[in-house]
């Protein structure tokens, strides 16, 4: 076969595949939507939101059913959310729900520095019910949710995901390799060469507490996610803001970041050898620190 020939069958298929995408789109969407309850999560602050408070202004939704931080391919796939997310919520809300439990998934999200929003389905049916786990086995893919004017919820297409499919950009891209995908196995180091990855996290302490929450919402622009008395949550561009009332004694200002680590023990002795402190213990691997030179920060065990 000749390269004329050859670019002839290449542009034929490559308009077949696209017919038979445009197709299968328009079956999934005329499949019957199938009426869901109004499941209650839990957010990776151990708060409950109802799946109708994840559509935030819009009528459609995505989930994203994910098998949680043991799955490496399943990382990779919210991976590429990321950068695409502020796309998509233009268009219709997104969430990644996953079967771990609210911290282990909040502390994973803050390492992998996803942008959009994530809910834990620890203990719930959720999964079984809209078809992403069998016999305790879960599933991953995407579904879509639409709430009508009355606020009933259904669950109308969705789709699996697997290497080779149209969800994660990796495949198609290794696709076009001589050696092709097949042989891939996806990781969750980020860095081999950096044992301390900065999560999105960052905490504030500031005086006047409720003029400051005014400000960096009204005037920076950053939305709110959580509102206590003490504390507000803050989100901006994927980062996440802490903002901390303190005393009139306590020294304003201080910013705290948050670095996970592969080897909490080697890390922290490393940093104690080097001249840091001690501030705050939450547990044997999740500890504040001041670096001699002026840094706060969390440091917490995150993926080996």
């Amino acid at each position: 076969m000749n390269t004329v020939e050859l670019e002839q069958q290449i542009e034929q298929l490559e308009a077949e595949i696209h017919r038979k995408k445009v197709k299968l789109a328009e079956l999934r969407k005329a499949k019957a939507e199938k009426l869901v309850q109004n499941y209650a999560f839990l957010t990776p602050d151990g708060k409950t939101v109802y799946l109708s408070d994840l559509f935030g202004d819009k009528n459609e939704l995505f989930v994203i059913h994910n098998m949680g931080k043991a799955c490496s391919y399943c990382t990779m796939w919210a991976d590429g959310f990321s950068g695409v997310y502020h796309h998509i919520v233009r268009k219709a809300a997104f969430v990644l729900e996953s079967p771990d439990e609210p911290k282990i998934l909040g502390d994973f999200a803050a390492e992998r520095r996803w942008t959009f929003p994530v809910v834990s389905s620890n203990g719930l049916t959720f999964k079984e019910d809209v078809g992403f786990a069998k016999e305790n086995q879960c599933m991953p893919g995407v579904s879509v949710f639409r709430r009508d004017e009355e606020g009933t919820i259904y669950q109308g297409a969705l789709a699996p995901f697997g290497p080779g499919d149209d969800f994660c950009v990796v495949w198609p891209l290794f696709d076009l390799l001589p050696s092709g995908y097949e042989d891939y196995l996806p990781t969750k180091v980020l860095n081999e060469r950096a044992p301390y990855r900065l999560t999105h996290n960052i905490a504030v302490q500031v005086r006047d507490y409720e003029n400051a929450v005014a400000f960096y919402e009204n005037i920076l622009g950053m939305a709110p996610v959580h509102i206590m008395e003490n504390e507000t949550k803050l989100s901006l561009g994927g980062t996440n803001f802490y903002i901390e009332k303190i005393t009139e004694e306590t020294k304003p200002g201080l910013v705290f970041f948050e670095f996970s680590v592969r080897d909490y023990e080697e890390a922290k002795a490393k940093l104690l050898e080097a001249g840091c402190k001690v501030t705050k213990v939450f547990h044997n691997t999740s500890e504040m620190f001041q670096d001699p030179y002026g840094m706060q920060f969390h440091l917490f065990q995150g993926t080996k």
